[in-house]
């Protein structure tokens, strides 16, 4: 049975008007509750500690029902019966912000459940360059991916698609590369929430190895420019405004930081050697002290050392291998 009651609704309403008035102290319901934000807008914050699960969100048109993301299969099982008890209309679109298992991996579910899987162009090329092993990859591990098929989005667009019934308006947009080069957004206009999928998150998840972390801090710039209220992020508590702002802001004092030793002329090795003090800077911030990995930051480190250089750190220091297996345990692809 679906969590949703008068009482939640009003939760809901007085969510939506502290945040109109640019409190960021609402977070949203817990893990694993409908969260209503707007009549026939609902967000669904994931379990990511043990089962991987991303945030899911979904649009009650007049017709049908659009989700936005489709989860790992076990999160779609998740939140399928939720859809179901707030309306019997069917689920037609399942809209995947990205490439990355735990938004894409359920698209079997919802094809099912009589749904279209929808997607950025980009989606599909970074298909091309890492399935099906990874897919592969994580079936060893995860019961659920092992009992499904991968599904690629069929309905593509190269830059933007709109759902408009008269009621709801939502506009899946591709602003730029950010952590993906295939990432899209969904902006619902009227009701000014944005769902960001991981482009935006809000606290330690941000995995850059599939990205670019200077064209993401521009891609945050013109997600920031739709003038968003609210903002449910791919992983995290929702929240206001200022989860972008904040979330840019952890990628620019990053780049800065790591910019002043390669000015300073800093050899990769020092600088590895520098991370618990960039850790210790990053955090001291209290706006973006949320974002600090200890675990993930020597590979958002290295990252930015190769963006800014042309080279990655040389192999006696280099990162990027545990960090996809950071990745991975970050996102349950290898379940107890």
């Amino acid at each position: 049975m679906c969590d949703i009651s008068r009482r939640n609704l009003l939760l809901g309403t007085a969510a939506l008007a502290q945040l109109a008035k640019g409190d960021d102290s609402m977070t949203g319901d817990p893990v694993n509750k409908v969260d209503p934000l707007a009549p026939g807008v609902y967000f669904h914050q994931g379990e990511i500690e043990h089962h991987g699960h991303c945030n899911n969100g979904w649009i009650v048109f007049k017709d049908y029902v659009l989700v936005i993301d489709a989860n790992f299969p076990s999160g779609a099982q998740e939140i399928l019966p939720k859809i179901r008890a707030i309306t019997p209309k069917p689920i037609r679109f399942a809209f995947d912000t990205h490439h990355h298992g735990d938004h894409l991996y359920g698209n079997q579910v919802w094809v099912d459940n009589g749904a279209t899987p929808v997607a950025h162009t980009g989606v599909i090329e970074e298909m091309k360059r890492y399935e099906p092993g990874r897919w592969n990859d994580t079936a060893k591990q995860r019961p659920d991916v092992a009992a499904s098929q991968l599904k690629a989005p069929s309905v593509l667009f190269p830059r933007e698609l709109f759902f408009d019934d008269g009621e709801h308006r939502v506009e899946l947009m591709h602003l730029g590369v950010a952590h993906t080069h295939g990432d899209a957004v969904a902006w619902l206009p009227k009701e000014r929430i944005l769902f960001s999928g991981d482009a935006c998150v809000n606290g330690p998840y941000n995995f850059v190895g599939d990205g670019d972390v200077g064209k993401w801090i521009a891609t945050l710039d013109a997600a920031k420019k739709l003038g968003g209220n609210i903002v449910c992020p791919g992983h995290g508590p929702r929240g206001a405004s200022a989860v972008l702002e904040d979330q840019q802001l952890f990628f620019t004092r990053l780049r800065d930081r790591v910019g002043g030793l390669v000015q300073a002329k800093k050899t990769p090795r020092e600088i590895y050697g520098s991370m618990v003090q960039i850790q210790s800077d990053l955090k001291a911030e209290p706006r973006i002290a949320r974002y600090v990995s200890k675990d993930g930051l020597a590979d958002q480190v290295e990252k930015v050392y190769q963006e800014l250089t042309g080279n990655p750190f040389p192999d006696d220091v280099k990162t990027s291998k545990s960090a996809r297996l950071l990745h991975a345990r970050a996102h349950a692809l290898e379940l107890a």
